[in-house]
């Protein structure tokens, strides 16, 4: 029997997914627990038309993030430290001040998370960093860290 799972099942399958299960594994456990349907036309018709808004509602966050991408490819980032004589910066620059100064500065907000930054920035001068946006999207950011 097909059945359209409604959630994740170890060894069985993904949510989502249509897959052929014993009559009676469908009729005694899938179905009693609420975890599949069965995969008649009804039921096919709303997951196709799930997977078309899931994958419209992906496309358009997309292109969000190549919109952005676009945006921080043309800033130069200037975030203000304390330095010592030598170029030394006190701490360092981290991915929260650089998301932090990328909102108040131009508006754009980014999640900390996705800010690729092996160690702090610890010396002045211009750095470029990589921001992961969406799968495959990657935002480069020139950030020119200066003396107060």
């Amino acid at each position: 029997m097909k059945v359209i799972l409604k959630a994740d099942i170890k060894g069985v399958g993904k949510k989502d997914e249509v897959i052929n299960a014993s009559d009676g594994y469908a009729r005694n456990f899938l179905f009693p627990k609420n975890l599949a349907v069965e995969a008649n036309k009804e039921n096919m018709s709303k997951l196709k038309a799930k997977q078309d808004s899931v994958k419209f509602q992906k496309n358009q966050e997309k292109e969000e993030a190549m919109k952005i991408a676009d945006k921080l490819s043309k800033i130069l980032l200037k975030i203000k430290v304390k330095a010592g004589e030598n170029g030394k910066i006190f701490g360092g620059v981290s991915a929260k001040e650089i998301a932090q100064e990328l909102t108040k500065q131009y508006s754009i907000e980014v999640d900390k998370k996705k800010i690729d930054l092996k160690e702090t920035i610890k010396t002045l001068g211009v750095h470029n960093v990589q921001i992961k946006l969406f799968e495959g999207v990657i935002g480069n950011l020139r950030i020119d860290v200066i003396s107060e």
